[in-house]
């Protein structure tokens, strides 16, 4: 599945104007909080400020009237200033001879020039005491008394008015808010936009034409309802990561022109009981206003697990917000114009109360595309990538099979990023295949050291797979072996089938088994010891054997029953607590019987080995020459032909890239011996990963 770039908007339609949910989604109580301390402390350094200024050194102090007459009666004030008038009385400055021990209103006593006092009045008797002391005044009438009862007070004003907004936007005037926990956290798609159409999805064909009737009843709900229909309640799309499950309901809002309100199920979550319930019931009140509406629930399974399991008990938080969703898609009121759209990749833990019909009544696996499906999906995303003549994506759909819609998109941006690494003005089919393994078998490790001893035990034991799956009827095709250490294996095996398989035979299954084998069998037979690399391989056959036994029936002795214990607790994890349901008997035969299929195969691949053994050694050689091989040339060695020189490959390989090689694609010369090992051990690194697409 896949969108495009270029999204269009859909023609002839006008959708309803959006409506703004209800809140501000850009505050946030951390940024509240850091604002209001910000300016609590700004002001609170203000008022600090012109406190010391006021009372420091060379400022008035303020006395007293008594003290103020006993300094006018000794002549010690040399001139003053008086301001105010009747209303309001009258401040009194003076300024003294020289400096004095003065007393303060608090009864401290400083040396100071300068004081204040507060005059009630001041008449033509209190002026003539001032002449007869011989102090020079000047009086000034205060006409902006108002102003300064405004000024005093301007400060206490702006604590009210921050503390004010502070409160405002903690109680709700956004959706994070301190105390709007309770609100939706849901987020509408506006008119302006980029929107998906169905035109930009391809990969699901059937999945499109089930949610086109969804965008059907919305637009046309006559039509349906004339001949009795009703509109679903709920669409639950199921499907692998990767498959385009949100695209497709991005979709369904691009096509629909109504109302879409998406949210995640963890949004539902949050540390205080009872929170995820009132934002369930929050946000279907938000779509019934602005109905008809699309209510777009992502990975559901955050807040759609399974009730009673668990220690949460019947007060655990999901299971309030579980309760909430469920009244609110089927209860006593109903949400005519509401459709409730849901995703997730874990259907298997959904409360049945969840996917009843009623509730979500229609439910639409999203599964990998077919061959069919990765070609459409490819030619989606190449759009806007220039590609050379020799890019065959049939081809390329071919050889993916099991890749995923986000698997395909990021196979297009890597071989994007390899044609401009080599400074190339298109991409090429070789840009392609590069890009193809990097996802297949991991990034190349060039710079990884080994030693000679080591290169040649990897190279045996990837031939050992070769041979095997080579020789061993029902397997998959080989795609490609190399003893370059790729992601966390030091060599890399990939079979890839021709198209796509839905269901494997047991012959299949002993074909793998013997083909992982393979490698530790030639380990065995040349060297005659075992070593840490078949660690993933044994790994893989385990529980592959173990699935055959338990879980396929294809074991004659225990026959069809099955026997594994797949059911666990949902909250506590799929292997905490698992019930046996077998006896200690029929546990030692499945152990029994998983021992002789994985006995078998090595067996079988001992066999072909030492059957074999000229093409073993000389196919190790050729590994260790070059490095890669991929299935042309292991044919070539299989029938025993001459290989082309390594010059050669590497100008096919050029023409392909447009005749700019990537630097790296060129055979590795030998390491010193001088170079350090990796140590081989039951904990070291695997020697072969085996892939298998499509599985």
């Amino acid at each position: 599945m896949s969108n495009d770039s270029n999204q269009r908007k859909p023609a002839n339609r006008s959708p309803r104007p959006s409506r703004k949910p209800n809140g501000d989604d850009e505050g946030n109580v951390g940024s509240v909080v850091r604002t209001v301390t910000m300016w609590m402390g700004i002001i609170v350094g203000f008022l600090v400020l012109y406190m010391i200024l006021k009372n420091g050194p060379g400022q008035p102090v303020a006395v007293n009237f008594n003290e103020y007459q006993r300094l006018l009666t000794e002549s010690k004030i040399d001139r003053a200033e008086v301001m105010g008038s009747e209303l309001s009385g009258y401040e009194f400055r003076g300024d003294l001879k020289e400096v004095t021990e003065v007393e303060r209103k608090d009864g401290m006593k400083l040396k100071t020039k300068a004081f204040t006092t507060r005059l009630i009045v001041v008449d033509s008797q209190i002026e003539q005491s001032w002449v007869q002391q011989g102090i020079k005044y000047n009086i000034e009438s205060d006409s902006g008394t108002l102003w300064t009862i405004l000024f005093s007070f301007l400060p206490w004003v702006a604590l009210i008015f921050i503390f004010v907004w502070a409160m405002r936007r903690m109680q709700g005037a956004g959706t994070k808010g301190i105390f709007s926990f309770g609100k939706s956290r849901a987020r509408t798609m506006s008119e302006n936009s980029p929107r998906v159409m169905f035109a930009d999805v391809a990969g699901a064909d059937e999945a499109k034409e089930e949610l086109q009737e969804i965008v059907e009843f919305l637009r046309e709900p006559a039509k349906f309802q004339r001949l009795g229909g009703k509109i679903p309640r709920g669409v639950l799309l199921l499907g692998p990561p990767g498959t385009g499950k949100t695209l497709m309901a991005r979709a369904v809002a691009g096509e629909a022109g109504v109302q879409f309100l998406s949210i995640s199920g963890a949004d539902f979550v949050e540390m205080f009981v009872g929170v995820g319930a009132s934002r369930v019931r929050d946000l279907f009140e938000q779509a019934k206003k602005v109905a008809p509406a699309i209510v777009f629930i992502d990975e559901i399974d955050a807040v759609g697990r399974q009730r009673g399991a668990g220690l949460g008990g019947g007060h655990d938080e999901r299971e309030q917000t579980l309760n909430a969703l469920l009244v609110e898609m089927d209860g006593f009121e109903q949400n005519t114009g509401v459709i409730i759209i849901a995703a997730t990749n874990r259907p298997d833990v959904l409360d049945p109360a969840l996917l009843r019909p009623g509730r979500f009544d229609r439910q639409i696996v999203v599964d990998r595309p077919d061959r069919r499906g990765r070609e459409a999906i490819l030619k989606v995303h190449s759009r806007n990538i220039p590609l050379a003549e020799n890019v065959d994506l049939v081809a390329l759909a071919k050889s993916t099979p099991g890749f995923s819609g986000a698997d395909i998109a990021n196979l297009c941006n890597e071989a994007a990023i390899y044609a401009a690494r080599r400074n190339g003005d298109r991409v090429t089919m070789y840009d392609f295949e590069m890009a193809k393994d990097k996802l297949m078998m991991g990034l190349e490790r060039r710079t990884m050291v080994m030693s000679e001893e080591e290169k040649k035990m990897t190279a045996y034991h990837e031939s050992g797979h070769v041979i095997v799956g080579k020789f061993m009827p029902h397997g998959d095709p080989l795609h490609k072996v190399t003893i370059i250490p790729r992601g966390r294996a030091l060599g890399v095996t990939a079979f890839l089938p021709n198209d796509d398989q839905h269901s494997r035979s047991r012959e299949w299954f002993e074909a793998r088994i013997a083909m992982a084998l393979g490698g530790r069998a030639a380990e065995l037979l040349i060297f005659g010891n075992y070593t840490s690399g078949a660690q993933g391989d044994i790994k893989v056959i385990t529980q592959m054997a173990r699935q055959m036994v338990c879980e396929l029936g294809m074991s004659e002795k225990l026959g069809p029953v099955n026997y594994s214990s797949s059911e666990g607790e949902v909250f506590l994890g799929r292997d905490f607590a698992v019930h046996k349901d077998l006896s200690e008997a029929t546990a030692e035969m499945i152990d029994q019987e998983v021992r002789r299929i994985i006995d078998d195969g090595m067996h079988k691949a001992m066999d072909i080995l030492k059957e074999h053994i000229d093409i073993l050694h000389s196919m190790s050689h050729l590994l260790i020459e070059r490095e890669t091989l991929d299935a042309d040339e292991i044919d070539q060695v299989m029938r025993g032909e001459e290989l082309a020189p390594v010059e050669v490959k590497r100008m096919l390989q050029a023409r392909m890239a447009g005749g700019n090689p990537i630097n790296g694609t060129r055979s590795r010369v030998s390491e010193s011996a001088s170079q350090s090992t990796i140590t081989s051990s039951s904990a070291g690194p695997e020697r072969h990963t085996d892939i298998s697409a499509g599985n």
